[in-house]
């Protein structure tokens, strides 16, 4: 079944918010080896001018996954996640994410490209505080191969 073309421009409701938490912050840091102390040392993060730690530039993938996993779930989307692979990822940034943050996400399907047998589909979270401010967009595309 081929990727549903009318998912493009679709909008998911927001999904409840996400608190940032210190430890979480500090095992996304490890995992990815972001050796910075303001990644891992709440006196360094405020010696650096932040209320707390601050998430690596990657940590928003975090917040991403839960939005994707309501695209992955349309019924008629036509996207058998067995066949998906992570196509390419990109971020724009307003502000770092520090923990403490209650982040707010909602999801926008903004290209579905057929490529022969394959579809690739962008998709971009935009994540905002408690305050409504713009803090990072995640934009994800995904590959869903088609049949071999």
């Amino acid at each position: 079944m081929p990727v549903n073309p009318e998912l493009r421009g679709h909008v998911f409701a927001p999904l409840e918010p996400y608190l940032v938490g210190r430890e979480k912050v500090r095992e996304f840091a490890n995992a990815v080896f972001a050796t910075n102390p303001i990644h891992l040392d709440v006196e360094a993060a405020r010696a650096a001018g932040y209320a707390d730690v601050v998430a690596p530039p990657t940590f928003a993938v975090v917040v991403q996954e839960r939005t994707l996993a309501q695209l992955l779930a349309v019924p008629d989307g036509g996207i058998d996640f067995s066949r998906v692979v992570h196509g390419d990822q990109r971020f724009r940034t307003t502000r770092p994410v520090v923990a403490g943050d209650e982040l707010f996400a909602h999801l926008e399907v903004t290209a579905i490209k057929t490529l022969g047998a394959h579809s690739m589909i962008t998709a971009e979270t935009r994540v905002e505080d408690a305050s409504g401010e713009h803090v990072v967009t995640a934009i994800a595309t995904l590959v869903v191969r088609g049949d071999d």
